[in-house]
């Protein structure tokens, strides 16, 4: 027995395809949500940021959507609860968004690894350095300047190979505050 996965052990062996090549622009009025909010989701940081992101440099990563197979021009929300209510609130009448093949409803955001300290101060030093201010860069992350700044001096005082050595590891960033305090072996 195999244990290839289940697209490959149909039909001709190919890796069916998750979502349609194409992006679909869709009314948000089209647009059916499979779950509710959460009571304050609202009122979150993560909204806030949401809506601050958004607002400055437009919608990054596209909702998830699939197609309703009893009604046309309608389709079901799979991923992206948060960023369709900061589009609502904005007044967006529509948007962009990917057509999932299947109506695979489970929720895509778990599936993606978040991105560790080191890396996004790699993003930040990059945009700095191509001249985008920090104000800008805390406007779009929604987080304050200061916290922009100290995640711009995230490596100052670590040990190159420290730094190498979490530059994929999701951790605090008190993680180096402590090693600021040590010395390398």
């Amino acid at each position: 027995m195999t244990d290839a996965p289940k697209d490959q052990e149909e039909g001709d062996g190919r890796i069916n395809m998750a979502f349609d090549r194409n992006i679909l622009t869709i009314p948000l009025s089209n647009i059916v949500l499979l779950k509710s909010l959460p009571d304050g989701a609202r009122e979150s940081r993560t909204f806030a940021r949401v809506l601050s992101s958004i607002k400055a440099i437009g919608l990054v990563e596209p909702p998830v959507v699939v197609a309703d197979t009893q009604t046309t021009g309608k389709y079901f929300l799979l991923d992206g609860h948060l960023r369709l209510e900061a589009l609502k609130e904005l007044a967006v009448e529509q948007v962009e968004c990917l057509l999932a093949t299947d109506d695979d409803t489970y929720t895509y955001n778990k599936r993606v690894n978040r991105i560790p300290p080191i890396q996004e101060h790699r993003m930040i030093v990059r945009a700095m350095e191509r001249g985008v201010p920090s104000s800008d860069i805390a406007d779009a992350l929604g987080l304050q300047v200061d916290s922009i700044i100290r995640r711009f001096r995230l490596l100052e005082g670590i040990s190159q190979e420290a730094a190498e050595m979490l530059k994929d590891t999701p951790c605090s960033m008190k993680v180096f505050d402590i090693l600021r305090q040590m010395s390398a072996v």
